[in-house]
Order: C-alpha cells, then sequence, then structure tokens
C-alpha cells in the first residue's frame, strides 16, 4: 500500500507523546506528522496553521481537542482532506456550565499547583485498569506542556464553534472513535457524530477511557488501520 500523509493532531496537554504508538505503528502505510497546537489560543488558529504546514492533501486525526481542530480543518478545506478520523472528542461547543468549569480548573491550576490539577483528572482521563505507567506518561506529557499552554488552549476550546451542523457535508472516508469508559467524553458524542457523518465507522474501544492512543494503541491502530485502506 502506498504510504499517505497522514496529520495526528493532539488533544489538550498533549504533545508528540500522544501518537508515539501510531506514529510507529502506523510507519508502512502513513507519512506521518504530529501538527502543532502549542502555540495558538484558538482552534481557528490552530487550523490555519496546521493547513499552512500540510501537504496538498492528507489524512487527518485527531484526539480530543485535536478533533475540534480537525473538523475545523475539513470544515475549511474539504477538498484537501483525503480521511477525517475523530477520537475521544465531540462535536457540540461547550455549554456554559462546561466553560464554567474549565475556568475553575483553570484557577485552581494557579492556586494548588498545575500538576494536583492533572493528577486530580486522571481518574477522568485513563480507564481504572489501565497500566500505572502510562498513567504517569499523560501526567508527565502534561507538565511538558505547562500552565500556560493549558490556559491558552482551554480558552480555544471554550471559544470553539459547534461543529456538529456541519459534519452531514463531510464527504471523504471517515472514522469516530471512542474509548468505551470514556468519561471526558462518553460514546453518546462518538454515536452523535457518527450518525452526523455520511458512511462514517464507530469503533468502540473496549477497557479504555479518554487517552485512547496511549491507552489501546493496537486496537486503535487497527481501526486507523482500516480507515486508511478504506
Amino acid at each position: 500500500m502506498r504510504r499517505q500523509p497522514l496529520i495526528l493532531v493532539p488533544g489538550l496537554s498533549c504533545d508528540t507523546a500522544l501518537w508515539e504508538a501510531q506514529v510507529a505503528g502506523l510507519a508502512d502505510v502513513a507519512e506521518t506528522i504530529v501538527a502543532d497546537t502549542l502555540s495558538d489560543d484558538s482552534i481557528a488558529a490552530m487550523a490555519t496553521r496546521l493547513l499552512d504546514a500540510a501537504p496538498e492533501r492528507f489524512a487527518i486525526a485527531g484526539l480530543s481537542m485535536g478533533g475540534y481542530v480537525a473538523m475545523e480543518v475539513a470544515r475549511r478545506a474539504p477538498e484537501r482532506v483525503t480521511r477525517l478520523a475523530l477520537l475521544d472528542t465531540n462535536a457540540r461547543a461547550d455549554s456554559a456550565e462546561q466553560a464554567q468549569l474549565r475556568r475553575f480548573a483553570i484557577r485552581t491550576a494557579h492556586d494548588r499547583g498545575f500538576e494536583a490539577v492533572i493528577r486530580g483528572s486522571l481518574a477522568q482521563l485513563v480507564h481504572p485498569e489501565t497500566d500505572p505507567a502510562i498513567a504517569e506518561a499523560v501526567v508527565q506529557m502534561a507538565l511538558r506542556v505547562g500552565l500556560p499552554t493549558f490556559e491558552n488552549q482551554q480558552a480555544a476550546i471554550i471559544g470553539r464553534m459547534d461543529s456538529l451542523p456541519g459534519l452531514g457535508a463531510v464527504s471523504c472516508p471517515a472514522l469516530v472513535v471512542v474509548g468505551a469508559q470514556d468519561l471526558l467524553t462518553p460514546p453518546y458524542y462518538a454515536e452523535e457524530m457518527a450518525a452526523a457523518i455520511p458512511g462514517a465507522v464507530l469503533r468502540l474501544i473496549p477497557d479504555c477511557g479518554h487517552m485512547a492512543t496511549m491507552e489501546q494503541p493496537e486496537a486503535v491502530n487497527a481501526a486507523l488501520r482500516d480507515w486508511l485502506a478504506a
């Protein structure tokens, strides 16, 4: 199979480590690029930066906040997107309550420390039976990204548009993946997105929380491999 350009978009407080298993595991079928989501404070700006650096045509996969960026890219440049994969994400805009919780997390990080906030959120981020080494890798990744970027990315997420109404226009092969025990973006969000995108494939990953690419890399890679071959 010819190797396809594949852009992987990290989530909130994530860097290239989020996608390490996919970069390695899909190397025979994909020329991967991990997008820069660390330099901007809006989803629109992240999408602009991605498109400016991207090849003319490419497949794109985004997890969580990365899914918001991927949907913005697909809306803005559908002629350039050959395939769309949305992992552990949500097409809707934040509710007032969700935005308030994000602002509270920022205040708490300043008051109690960023590491305390990240460790306190682990129960929502990973499956309770996830290898502790993987959970610790999630924490260390967030600490590398740091509090200032966490603030900028939370502002970007709060300000994002509602992408659900536009998903019906997606015409490329689409994949929606979600951890069966994802507490942050539960499976009903994935079901909603898959129903909205014509012909989308929905994959539920067993024994998996929100950080699917790190928690269950083999299952995620199998789903992505099928999507790239579709």
